[in-house]
């Protein structure tokens, strides 16, 4: 076999010498061989890995501590259904990792802990020991850290190709075959449902004796469009890497794809004679077929072979209904532990994928300690849901403690709501779950601490809103609209926030925007786009007419929300607050009429005038009042916000009256009104 690594700084080629001889005699053989493999924990095919040495950590470091500390997280956690796992760990930027793992969509949860395990060990022992960006790949599993953020975004580069010495036959007509198979597996990856696997495999009939095998696989985080777009780019490059090859492997830190001439995972259409619960390869064609001279397969070799996949088979179907049950066993007890849904909140989809985040249960215990037994010093927020608290863990790391109220109005639906959710969301402008605590009637939830409060703070301080430059708070509507635009359309789940507001959105240490509390959260199916409750829940002046009048929400509810805190942020008041007789009775109305008489720029706090592009600051009302647009259909979608945000050249329609007028309307009886809300997860 014959490689050619490729990356940004180095090409190395590697030739082994074959014998010589007809491969095509011994496929059967090969085929055999990945049959078994793929049923036993073999040791993990290592591919490749790469290392900066232009970012190096000090030996017995901070740094090095919390690398330890990740590899640790990410081998614990690799016994995931979903076989991937993100975290974070440290404090400071200059000591903060970010790591992450996923696995070939095929492994069984054991199969991909043995491959994290051997990698988080093997890529500090012998390949990386002090480099801080690393990535390295295995057949089996893809492991990668860096001291920047690399969560949600594509990269291309290192990129690494691999293939094989031998040519095949008729290479125009296998590469067009090639070809097919990959993009259609390239988008039924990139375009799976959310929670679905990024992962897809196809197997084609080159001729009667030979059958190609392709796979595709893209970093779970990833959006579709990121997805597709890194299938895209390897899939084009194959014909450069591999053309005539009979395999190929193509790699970059966010997705990979592979062919060959024999089975190489585990193969989803069983042959017809096999149990159809068992995922086998094909047998070998004509694997009796007599050969000239010492050619010739003796009976006695066919009948190892035979017993053999027998033995194989039985295991594997033993194996599979005894995890198969246990599974069930696990699953009915958490159903039946759920009380009834309300208000659909929660499906029995989402409850028994509390499952999947039982390893960051926090004991009671160690909470307490943290918070110093909750005591008033530690109080950081208190709301109508309940208090929330600073604490430091054992190993130093600062957290912010959500404790819910025996009489909060949020249940143990919303609280299991929350914990399912933001388990499941990733992205850098969303806040980030470290775990969870129940004890009786406590319900606990531990999150990222945000060392620069939250975002109405600012804003609504006349002193603290100069701290502020207007391109951090541009920088700030920005990450808002990111984290909205990842919840409405490119996570895994299709999320309504339901009470986006400026005490909502956390900022960290670098002033990011990170959106938080997703207790009153409704999770969409894939082609649904509006929905309907008798139960409103949210803050006056942030909630969209249709929602508080009507109890209709859709994407288009969080957009209006997104639309008034942009206005609040370019004027420094507040929608619910407003009230100027001479000028109009709410804030959207009295930007509206500025917007009418041309007169826009009295709108602007005159702190951001001076230090602000003014022609960014009008597109930032514009966009504003686009998004708060009575008609919910005439309201943009997060994707054009943030294609508008971050282009100058894009021409914006004309917005349409907003829907001002609903404070007339809403009895303050009928909803359950949120204005003190306990997600102010920051410090004093």
């Amino acid at each position: 076999m014959s490689c050619i690594l490729k990356n940004e700084h180095k090409t190395d080629q590697t030739t082994m010498r074959m014998p010589s001889f007809n491969v095509s005699m011994f496929l059967p053989i090969l085929s055999l061989l990945s049959f078994l493999s793929l049923n036993s924990e073999a040791v993990p095919e290592y591919r490749y890995h790469f290392c900066s040495n232009q970012t190096t950590f000090t030996r017995n470091s901070t740094y090095q501590s919390n690398l330890n500390h990740l590899l640790s997280s990410l081998s614990s956690n690799s016994m995931r259904e979903s076989g991937f796992y993100n975290t974070t760990v440290g404090q400071t930027p200059e000591t903060t990792v970010y790591g992450l793992f996923f696995c070939r969509g095929d492994l069984t949860p054991d199969e991909c802990r043995y491959c994290v395990s051997t990698a988080t060990k093997e890529i500090v022992e012998q390949y990386c020991p002090v480099e801080k960006v690393v990535v390295i790949w295995y057949d089996e599993c893809v492991l990668r850290y860096s001291n920047k953020s690399f969560f949600s975004t594509m990269d291309e580069i290192p990129s690494v190709s691999l293939y094989n010495i031998q040519n095949t036959t008729e290479q125009d007509r296998f590469f067009l075959l090639l070809g097919a198979s990959m993009n259609e597996i390239g988008v039924k990856a990139s375009t799976a449902p959310p929670g679905a696997k990024k992962f897809a495999t196809k197997e084609a009939n080159f001729s009667e004796l030979q059958t190609t095998y392709s796979l595709v696989q893209c970093d779970p985080l990833l959006s579709s469009s990121d997805c597709s777009r890194c299938f895209v780019n390897l899939i084009s490059n194959l014909l450069s890497c591999c053309a005539g090859k009979q395999g190929g492997n193509f790699l970059n830190p966010s997705c990979y794809i592979r062919y060959e001439i024999y089975p190489f995972y585990r193969v989803q259409s069983a042959p017809s004679l096999a149990p159809e619960s068992v995922l086998v390869a094909p047998p070998p064609p004509n694997i009796v077929t007599t050969r000239k001279g010492k050619g010739k397969i003796s009976s006695v070799i066919i009948i190892a072979i035979v017993v053999t996949i027998a033995a194989s088979v039985v295991l594997v179907i033993l194996a599979y209904c005894f995890l198969r049950r246990r599974a069930r066993k696990k699953s009915d007890a958490i159903i039946e532990e759920s009380p009834k849904q309300s208000d659909g909140l929660l499906n029995y989809h989402a409850a028994s994928e509390i499952s999947a985040v039982e390893s960051l249960q926090f004991d009671f215990v160690t909470i307490e300690a943290a918070t110093n037994k909750f005591s008033d010093d530690n109080k950081i927020g208190e709301g109508g849901f309940g208090k929330v608290y600073k604490g430091v863990l054992l190993d130093q790391k600062n957290v912010a403690v959500k404790r819910l109220s025996t009489k909060s109005l949020q249940g143990l639906e919303e609280f299991k709501n929350e914990i399912v959710l933001i388990a499941k969301l990733q992205h850098k402008n969303l806040v980030r779950l470290l775990g969870f605590g129940i004890e009786g009637e406590e319900k606990l939830l531990v999150y990222e601490f945000m060392p620069n409060k939250s975002l109405d703070i600012f804003i609504f301080d006349s002193k603290r809103r100069l701290q502020l430059n207007w391109k951090t708070y541009y920088n700030i509507i920005s990450g808002i609209a990111r984290g909205l635009l990842y919840l409405h359309e490119d996570s895994r789940l299709k999320i309504i926030h339901r009470d986006l507001k400026p005490s909502n959105v956390l900022l960290d240490h670098d002033m990011v925007a990170k959106i938080s509390d997703f207790g009153m959260a409704r999770i969409f199916s894939e082609n649904q786009n509006i929905a309907n409750t008798k139960r409103v829940v949210g803050t006056y002046g942030y909630m969209a007419p249709e929602y508080a009048m009507e109890g209709v929400f859709s994407v288009k509810s969080d957009v209006f929300s997104f639309g008034v805190i942009l206005l609040e942020i370019i004027s420094g008041k507040k929608n619910s607050g407003f009230y100027l007789t001479e000028h109009a009775q709410t804030l959207l109305a009295y930007a509206w009429r500025l917007w009418c008489e041309d007169k826009v720029l009295e709108l602007v706090d005159s702190f951001l005038m001076e230090a602000g592009s003014t022609s960014e600051i009008v597109k930032c009302i514009h966009i504003g009042l686009l998004c708060v647009q009575e008609d919910p259909q005439d309201r943009l979608t997060m994707s054009t916000v943030v294609a508008l945000l971050g282009s100058d050249s894009i021409a914006l329609p004309k917005p349409k009256h907003p829907a001002f007028s609903v404070a007339k309307f809403i009895q303050m009886d009928e909803i359950s009104v949120n204005e003190l809300s306990f997600s102010s997860i920051v410090p004093q």
